[in-house]
């Protein structure tokens, strides 16, 4: 059954305390009840022709816009987390620092095709066949990302309260995980915190 967009507008403004809670710009708007029992939830289609369509069936629960759009992933700002020259000083003073420490830890074992190196803002420690890691600052996040021949990769942030970078997934910390993981590698252990 097609309804006038008139019949439409004179419908939805004899109905009181409905929301709005999602469209389309092709197909389909959605109003629902604000009462918290079920409650018919209203879908106004167009059809084939372009006619406005009216169907009515029932909700098993009702929600407000403000749950929906609360569902997906918040937009995080990173400069209010971090700022950039603080961010860059943090980055390059653990860069350099793991630098120094990886490299006398490369004189002091015997690992065929070890090197490390450190360009474009990128510190690179191959420990031959047992692989190798690369660590890089991502600047837009405020982050330092890790790939791992053990772990894979990891996105660290900086912690001010434990003032160490954290991969907040796992809660794991940076030099902790480059050290158990290059003992595990390598067979010595290796201190860099």
């Amino acid at each position: 059954m097609a309804f006038s967009p008139k019949f439409l507008r004179r419908s939805l403004n004899s109905i009181n305390r409905w929301r709005f809670l999602s469209s389309s710009s092709d197909s389909r708007v959605l109003l629902q009840h604000s009462h918290s029992a079920p409650s018919p939830c209203y879908s106004f289609l167009y059809n084939d022709n372009r006619n406005h369509v009216c169907s009515r069936d029932f909700c098993s629960r009702t929600s407000n816009f403000d749950e929906i759009s609360s569902q997906g992933p918040a937009a995080i700002d990173y400069s209010a987390l971090l700022q950039e020259d603080e961010f860059h000083n943090l980055a390059d003073a653990t860069t350099h620092d793991l630098l120094e420490k990886i490299e006398e830890y490369g004189d002091s074992v015997d690992i065929d095709g070890f090197d490390i190196d450190y360009g474009n803002q990128v510190l690179t420690v191959k420990f031959g066949s047992l692989g190798t890691y690369v660590l890089n600052k991502q600047t837009p996040n405020r982050q330092i990302w890790m790939s791992s021949p053990v772990s894979g990769p990891s996105r660290f942030d900086w912690d001010p309260t434990a003032e160490t970078w954290i991969y907040r997934r796992t809660k794991v910390k940076l030099l902790e995980t480059l050290e158990s993981e290059i003992k595990q590698l390598c067979g010595d252990p290796i201190k860099l915190s």
